[in-house]
């Protein structure tokens, strides 16, 4: 049989005993929470948001890059081939050539950013 613990005295006492207990426990807890927090969380310096939005910049630089290429490329292949009646072929041409121009102005941007990071002496 299964019999009730809401009974005594003596279950309240055990329950209050257990409270404290994992009241204590939990404060501990945050205690080295917070600790650690500030341990971890640093404040940035304006020299390393400077150089986080440098880094940002040149990657957005090598996105578009790359977009704008394939973009202007096929605009112009398309424009192309419905002026001069030869489909699908300068559309091909003018879309294989703005991904070499994006590819190669983004390995630029790369080359570039790499060279600013770790210059040279």
């Amino acid at each position: 049989m299964i019999q009730s613990t809401s009974g005594g005295d003596n279950d309240r006492d055990d329950g209050d005993a257990d409270y404290s207990d994992i009241k204590a426990r939990l404060d501990k807890l945050q205690q080295k929470l917070d600790v650690r927090d500030r341990e971890v969380i640093k404040p940035q310096t304006d020299k390393e948001n400077v150089a986080r939005g440098k880094a940002m910049g040149i990657a957005f630089r090598i996105a578009t890059d790359l977009v704008a290429g394939v973009a202007v490329g096929g605009f112009l292949g398309w424009l192309l081939d419905s002026w001069l009646g030869t489909a699908p072929i300068l559309l091909i041409v003018f879309l294989l050539l703005g991904i070499a121009a994006g590819l190669r102005n983004s390995v630029r941007a790369a080359r570039q950013l790499q060279e600013t990071a770790n210059p040279r002496d």
